[in-house]
């Protein structure tokens, strides 16, 4: 049977579905079939439902939507959330949290952490998520097994981490896993070096070169903080986004992580190599990193995603409330009650992002052709009433707790709010045992 006529192996009937592209639509009274894990149809109720469905579910005050794309964060740091707050970065990094994965990290570690930042994303609507941090063939290894999708960046820096004595051990373990997942269809694999001021010239000129040759993205920290930049001025005489360039790393394959301090050189930069910039504002608000101009970006026609960066500097990694962070910061950064308004601060959760890790062609959007990845919300609550207009009801309005149903390539991974693949308490118990390990090993501290 031609695969055009044969049954849909899923028809889902959602009150609202959104499709991201083309921009700003809502249809109502549309469903979506499912053949194959890709969306096979979109397409009116009462047409849809003439088509022969293997499974029909009806979502009744759910909006469905393409699934959420974290595009920054740090899975493993689940085991750290809480451990040093109320800090500001360089603090933070150098006193706290680099001496606590010296002596912590090792790969049980990332793997019982990896699976706790999978399960709590799941259960918030995310599909598919950036991850740099150590061990990632641990990382890639748990993403496969739980059925989300994933960018894991190989992270490099110019002195030992755990799982590499260098920059060198550190880029020749990541070619041996980008070979392992390269036909992988739910994994890719991009460079992560950590930042400018913790990685040389060499060192990014060799990324670069690799990133080049298997067209790969480069996800970098740029621009966090005004020290970091005042500090490369007395360093290279330059800032570091001009390091950058100079150096040939800027691209459409780049990912400028946070962006708090943005010039007009720096913005004729990143509209000229067509880079992405990956916003965190609850990472950067806590941190008080400063502010990612996000309107004068967009309307300057950059990529802007936006990602929860770890748990251990935010403490959640719940991007629908990023997302409404980003909306309400945009407009006060830009003084403008307009800026950043429903629809694109979605579309930042979703396409954009998928953009930014070079997924668009996959993923990003509800449209004939793409993977399933998709997350119903429930709309029929007492906060969410009455529904004028169901996006802002969603960004404004709603919770994470909202998320009903998930899906990845079409396999149903929460269902009502259960996680079908991963054991909830397993993982809390777990998590709990490290906490209390890490603690026994911590000095108690007021901040």
């Amino acid at each position: 049977m031609p695969e055009s006529t044969a049954p849909l192996d899923l028809l889902l009937l959602p009150t609202w579905l959104v499709p991201v592209e083309p921009a700003g639509v809502v249809l109502q009274d549309h469903a979506l079939g499912i053949r194959n894990g890709r969306i096979a149809l979109l397409a009116p109720r009462a047409e849809a439902l003439k088509h022969p469905a293997l499974e029909v579910r009806e979502l009744p005050g759910m909006l469905l939507s393409p699934g959420l794309v974290n595009a920054h964060g740090h899975a493993g740091m689940s085991l750290f959330r809480g451990l040093a707050d109320d800090l500001p970065l360089h603090t933070w990094l150098q006193e706290h949290i680099w001496p606590a994965e010296a002596k912590w990290v090792d790969e049980q570690f990332i793997q019982d952490g990896s699976d706790l930042a999978i399960a709590e994303q799941l259960k918030g609507g995310i599909t598919c998520f950036s991850d740099m941090y150590f061990f990632p063939e641990i990382t890639s290894q748990r993403v496969h097994a739980s059925g989300m999708r994933a960018q894991i960046c190989i992270p490099v820096l110019d002195f030992p981490i755990p799982g590499a004595r260098d920059a060198d051990e550190a880029l020749h373990k990541g070619l041996a896993l980008f070979s392992d997942l390269k036909q992988h269809p739910r994994i890719n694999v991009a460079f992560g070096p950590h930042a400018p001021y913790s990685i040389n010239d060499l060192n990014l000129e060799k990324i670069r070169l690799l990133a080049e040759e298997l067209d790969a993205g480069i996800h970098m920290h740029v621009h966090e903080t005004a020290f970091e930049v005042q500090q490369s001025l007395e360093v290279y005489g330059e800032r570091p986004l001009a390091r950058l360039a100079r150096l040939g790393l800027l691209s459409p394959r780049f990912q400028a992580v946070h962006m708090t301090q943005v010039d007009d050189h720096d913005l004729a930069l990143l509209v000229e190599s067509n880079s992405s910039v990956i916003h965190c504002p609850e990472s950067n608000l806590k941190l008080a990193s400063g502010f990612c101009p996000v309107e004068k970006l967009w309307l300057a026609g950059v990529n802007l995603a936006i990602g929860t960066d770890g748990a251990a500097s935010n403490n959640d990694l719940d991007l629908l409330g990023e997302t409404r962070t980003a909306a309400l910061l945009a407009k006060a950064v830009a003084g403008s009650a307009s800026a950043l308004d429903v629809h694109r601060a979605l579309r930042m959760a979703t396409l954009n992002g998928a953009r930014a890790l070079g997924m668009e062609d996959e993923i990003g959007s509800l449209e004939v052709g793409k993977a399933a990845d998709l997350v119903a919300f429930d709309l029929s609550g007492l906060a969410q009433q009455p529904v004028y207009n169901p996006v802002s009801q969603l960004i404004y309005a709603s919770t994470r707790d909202c998320v009903r149903h998930v899906w990845v390539g079409g396999k149903h991974l929460l269902d009502q709010g259960h996680l079908t693949r991963l054991d909830e308490q397993r993982l809390g118990a777990t998590a709990r045992d490290w906490g209390q390990r890490i603690a026994g090993h911590t000095p108690c501290t007021a901040h």
